[in-house]
Order: C-alpha cells, then structure tokens, then sequence
C-alpha cells in the first residue's frame, strides 16, 4: 500500500476507526517516550512492567462492569504502585521482591476477573495484544486529557526528578521528599501504561515506554535533549508501524513494537559517541569512546540541553 493510499484510508469516513487509532498511538507514545526517560535513567524496567501487568485487573472490572478501561485501569496501577512504594520502606525484603510479589498477584487476579465475563477469550486477546478497532471516541478524549496532565506534571516536577535520578541521598539532604517523588512517578508511569494499553496491549506496552528511551539514550548525553528524542522516536514508530500495519495486515501493537525496536538497534550500532561500530572504528583516544554507559543508573548525563 503506497502512503498516498493510507492516507485515503485515513481520510474514509468508513475506516472512522483508523484515525482514532493512529491518534491515540501517536499520543501515547509521545506521553511514554517522555516518562520512559526517567524510567530508562533510574533503571526502574521492572516497575513498569509491574505497574503494566497491575492495570490488568482495573480493566477486567471495567470490562465486565462495562465501564471505561482507561479510568479502571488507572484506579488499579495506581493502588498497585502505592502498595508496592509502601511495601519497599520495609528494608526486610528487596523492592525488586516486592514488585515481583504485586506484578503476578494483580494479573492473576485479573485473568480470574475477565474469566467471569462473556467472550472471554477474545477479551482476553484483546487486552493483551491491543485492538484498533474498538477504541470509543470517548477513550480518545481521556487519553489527550491524561497525556497533558502527565506532561504538564513532568514538566512541574522534571528538577526533582533529575535531582532524584542523579543523587537519592544528596535528594534527601536537600530537603526533597523522595518518597513521594517516587509515588508520583510510579502514578506517571502507571498512566502512561493505561492510556497505551488498547493500541499496544498488555504484553508490549512496556517496550513502548523503554524502547524509545533507551535508543535515545545512546544518541545523547544531555537530559533535555534525550526528553526531545525519546517521544519523537515513539511517535514516529507509531505512524510507520501503523502504516506498515495497515500495509501488510499485521498486528499493529506488535508492529509499532518491531519499528521501535529496529530504532533502538539502529541507535545502538550507528549512535555517534556509544554506537558499538561507531566506537569500533572511531578515531583512537576520543574522548567517551570507551565510557561504559551504564555504570551507573544517570552515567555521564547533563541535565543540560
């Protein structure tokens, strides 16, 4: 399918749908390019693919209750994230324990949830792997409306959160309250999972908010600019994947997925200062050429744009 054509499509009242999905793609995917930053930064991969796999129960009651699934599922990665920011005060076990503990108690117990509504299989399905076909214009409001509110927190929050990132215990010195820093970037975390659940599904959206990122990452070293490329990478993704989607009659999650990560392998061999080949062939004895980047959770990052 040439682009002319998907472009026709776009514009076909028939294929409402298409719109919508390419829409709310390209809109959170540009929410979890941002917030994955923080997430790459601060290795915290494990919290979102707890918090994606806590949102699941949220939106089987949803579902069954006929409900909205963006707001179930926020109301359940939300509780979830508390719970697991409370739980990891206690010293005792790990917090990587604790995650583990709530990631497959939330999901099972939404598999038991869903198993109770008709048309269970094909819900299932669809939670799992994302749809574009049944995306309510209702859903398309919620997720312009939640994906501002995440910025616009990001944006009033972003010092904190590079203080936090770079140092926890100097955070503290200076009177930051980094406990419920880390609840509001969980929360932020958890909304960028819900509002990306239905074009991506449950099983990939983590790569959605990681994979953007983390190519980025390796093309910068500046915070701000990284910021800039990560969602500009997952909106980009978006449209080719839906596009290559549409094209090529393949499931548009995992497509989007493919493209994202084709990006971030591009990144890691081409990068200009940590590309494996670029460091390979580059000139002896420039600097950063053979920095590790990732010594540390914020290596080598200006926070700087």
């Amino acid at each position: 399918m040439s682009i002319t054509d998907f472009l026709t499509d776009l514009l076909n009242p028939d294929l409402a749908f298409l719109p919508k999905a390419l829409a709310i793609a390209v809109m959170s995917s540009i929410v979890c390019g941002v917030v994955g930053c923080y997430v790459v930064l601060r290795g915290m991969a494990f919290i979102g693919d707890a918090v994606a796999h806590a949102v699941f129960p949220g939106v089987a009651v949803a579902f069954v209750l006929q409900g909205s699934l963006v707001l179930g599922g926020a109301v359940a990665g939300v509780a979830t994230a508390l719970l697991i920011a409370v739980f990891s005060q206690n010293r005792r076990v790990k917090e990587d324990s604790i995650i583990g503990v709530f990631l497959v108690g939330a999901f099972a117990l939404g598999i038991v949830i869903i198993s109770q509504a008709p048309g269970y299989a094909g819900s299932l399905q669809q939670f799992l792997f994302g749809s574009i076909t049944g995306i309510p214009d209702r859903d398309l409001y919620v997720v312009g409306g939640a994906g501002l509110v995440i910025l616009g927190l990001v944006l009033a929050l972003h010092k904190e959160f590079v203080a936090v990132c770079l140092d926890r215990e100097m955070s503290r010195a200076m009177g930051l309250s980094v406990f419920w820093l880390d609840i509001v970037l969980y929360v932020l975390v958890t909304l960028a999972v819900v509002i990306s659940l239905q074009t991506i599904g449950n099983i990939l959206v983590l790569a959605l908010l990681i994979t953007p990122a983390a190519a980025a990452r390796l093309l910068t070293d500046r915070l701000g600019l990284m910021m800039l490329l990560a969602p500009l990478i997952g909106g980009a993704s978006a449209v080719v994947g839906l596009y290559l989607s549409w094209s090529y009659d393949t499931p548009v999650g995992g497509t989007i997925v493919l493209v994202a990560t084709v990006v971030f392998l591009a990144a890691w061999l081409f990068a200009p200062r940590h590309g494996l080949l670029t460091r390979r062939w580059g000139r002896p004895g420039v600097p950063g050429a053979g920095d590790d980047a990732n010594s540390s959770p914020c290596p080598a990052l200006s926070p700087t744009t």
